[in-house]
Formats: structure tokens, C-alpha cells, sequence
């Protein structure tokens, strides 16, 4: 097991400011729309509680389009700290993102 600290996937959503709630984050999840890439794998979310760490990359549908971020960290802040918590990785050429499909 990993000793970095980990988070539940509603929580990092709504810390990160991508949902407004944990309810809309625990939604998103159980619906089915987080990917997470973790040690070149990629796998569908089927539980809110599902255990996200700084380092994993996660897919979901945010604002009509496709929203692929890097975690970089956990710690809910301010609004302006928020933004500190991912990496977007959208047209980054380097962005594993194989196996979304």
C-alpha cells in the first residue's frame, strides 16, 4: 500500500471547486463520469469513497467538454488555493490518457 495520504473522490472534487458539493461530486462519480489513470492504468470510479493521492490523473465532464487533471494536491483552501490542487492537463502532449476511450 502507498503511504501517500488519500482522499475521497466527492471530496477532492468539491476541495478542487469542480462541483459545488459533495453531493454533485458523490452524483458524478456513482454516474459514472471520473476516470482515474493510476501507475499507466485506467479504471471508472464506481464509488465516491474511492481513495484518489497526489499523482493520479483523473477524467470527468465538466461544462460540456472533457476535464483531464493531474492531483497535486489534497488541502482545502480559499478559492485562489484551489486551483493549486491540480495540473490541467488538457493538450498536454505528454498526458497519459490512454485507454479513456
Amino acid at each position: 500500500m502507498s503511504d501517500r495520504p488519500r482522499l475521497r473522490a466527492d471530496v477532492w472534487l468539491w476541495r478542487a471547486r469542480f462541483v459545488k458539493t459533495r453531493t454533485e461530486g458523490t452524483r458524478l462519480v456513482s454516474e459514472g463520469g471520473v476516470r482515474v489513470i493510476r501507475g499507466g492504468s485506467s479504471r471508472a470510479l464506481d464509488k465516491a469513497s474511492a481513495g484518489l493521492a497526489v499523482g493520479d490523473t483523473l477524467a470527468f465532464p465538466h461544462r460540456g467538454g472533457l476535464k483531464l487533471v493531474r492531483i497535486e494536491g489534497v488541502r482545502r483552501g480559499p478559492p485562489a488555493e484551489a486551483r493549486a490542487l491540480y495540473s490541467d492537463l488538457e493538450g498536454d502532449a505528454n498526458a497519459d490518457i490512454e485507454g479513456l476511450a
